[in-house]
């Protein structure tokens, strides 16, 4: 049961700090769902480096739910990744939408390689 709560707990504070990051950007008008971009690409940094810790050290299972799963779940998004860009083919934004598919894939995959760098 404790599992549950930790990734619940991570889950919210994840959410809640993509929901910032979202907040800090809506005073610029942009077509191109940045702020989705930037919150996915620090969680690919993080998770990288979390499970690279993991790996070379003896880390709780504890953090595993708390951050991993939870927080990082919760601050990445593939569902809104997924409605942004279907929204920019749908409105015509065929460029920006390739643009975001590119940079989300190449991004967040070399984050993830960072993250583990990091721990090395």
């Amino acid at each position: 049961m404790l599992n549950y709560f930790l990734v619940f707990l991570g889950g919210g504070f994840g959410s809640v700090c993509r929901y910032g990051i979202a907040h800090l950007l809506s005073n610029f008008k942009m077509t191109f769902p940045l702020a989705t971009l930037i919150a996915n690409i620090i969680s690919c940094l993080i998770l990288g480096y979390l499970v690279g810790l993991s790996l070379k050290t003896e880390t709780g299972h504890y953090h595993r739910f708390l951050l991993m799963t939870g927080f990082c779940g919760g601050f990445s998004t593939f569902s809104t990744f997924s409605s942004e860009t279907f929204l920019l083919f749908q409105q015509g934004e065929t460029l920006h939408a390739f643009v975001n598919i590119l940079l989300s894939l190449i991004l967040c995959l070399i984050c993830i390689y960072l993250g583990f760098k990091i721990v090395e």
